[in-house]
C-alpha cells in the first residue's frame, strides 16, 4: 500500500466521482488517496479496517472463509464501490477479504474520523443503505450462481474477469492470468481434479491453451459467451 500525496489527483477523483454527493458535510479535507498494487489486500477478513474506502480505479475480488477452512469467491469489485459500510454501522472487523487484481487506486477517510463525522450524516446513512441493499443482491446472485451453474461457466467467468492482456504478446486473443489453481477451485467450491478437468475441456474447446507457463485465453469471444453475465459486478452509481 502506497499514499499519494498530490492534492491535485486527490481533488480531481473527488470532482469527477462527486463526492460531495454522499455527504452533508464537506470531506474533502479528511480523504486520502491510497495504491494498492496487484494481489494486495484492501482489506483483511477478521482485522480492523483502519479506513473506510471509496474504490476509484482498478479491480478487487471479495472472498471469505468458512468454517471449515476453505475459501468462497462472493464478488469481484470495480469502481466506483465503498468498502467498509458493514463495518462502519456495526463497528466490527472486517467481514470479508478483499484482494486487488490490478493496481487499484482508493480514496480513503480514517475510519475513526469517518465514524466520528459520518454516524450522523442522513446523506451518508442514506448512500451507505443504498450499498448494502445492493451488496446483499449481488451476493445472493453470486452465492446462487455457486450452487446452479456448470464448474465450466463459473470459471469461464472468473478468467474472464481476471485475465490481463499480455502487452507484448503477438496475438491481442493471447491473455494470460497467474491465479494459483488450487485458490481457484477453493474460490469456486471445486475439488482441485474436477477443476483440471473442466480446465481440459476448455482447451479442447479452442477456448484456452496449456504452455509452460500456465492457460492462456485464445478464443476471448468463446470465453465471454461460456461466462454469460455470471459473478458480473453491477453498481446503482
Amino acid at each position: 500500500m502506497k499514499k499519494i500525496d498530490d492534492l491535485f489527483v486527490i481533488e480531481s477523483y473527488y470532482s469527477e466521482l462527486n463526492m460531495n454527493q454522499f455527504f452533508d458535510k464537506d470531506m474533502k479535507d479528511h480523504i486520502k488517496l491510497l495504491k494498492f498494487e496487484r494481489n494486495e489486500y484492501l482489506c483483511r477478513e477478521g482485522e480492523n479496517m483502519p479506513y473506510f474506502i471509496f474504490l476509484v480505479e482498478g479491480k478487487a475480488k471479495l472472498f471469505k472463509t468458512l468454517p471449515n477452512g476453505r475459501t468462497l469467491l462472493l464478488n469481484f469489485y470495480t469502481p466506483l464501490k465503498v468498502i467498509g459500510d458493514i463495518e462502519i454501522v456495526k463497528n466490527q472487523a472486517a467481514s470479508g477479504s478483499i484482494q486487488a487484481l490490478s493496481d487499484c487506486y482508493c480514496l480513503v477517510i480514517p475510519m475513526e474520523k469517518a465514524r466520528e463525522e459520518l454516524i450522523t450524516d442522513r446523506k451518508f446513512l442514506k448512500f451507505t443503505c443504498e450499498s448494502l441493499a445492493e451488496k446483499l443482491f449481488v451476493i445472493s446472485m453470486n452465492s446462487s450462481i455457486n450452487l446452479l451453474y456448470p464448474l465450466e461457466n463459473r470459471l469461464a467467468s472468473y478468467i474472464n474477469e481476471l485475465s490481463i492482456p499480455i502487452r507484448h504478446s503477438n496475438s491481442k486473443k493471447y491473455i494470460n492470468f497467474d491465479e494459483n489453481l488450487v485458490s481457484i477451485a477453493e474460490l469456486l467450491g471445486s475439488s482441485y481434479r474436477h477443476l483440471l478437468r473442466t480446465f481440459n475441456s476448455l482447451c479442447k474447446k479452442g477456448v484456452l491453451e496449456k504452455d509452460n507457463i500456465g492457460y492462456r485465453v485464445i478464443n476471448k469471444e468463446l470465453l465471454i459467451e461460456l461466462a454469460g453475465d455470471l459473478y458480473k459486478d453491477t453498481t446503482f452509481l
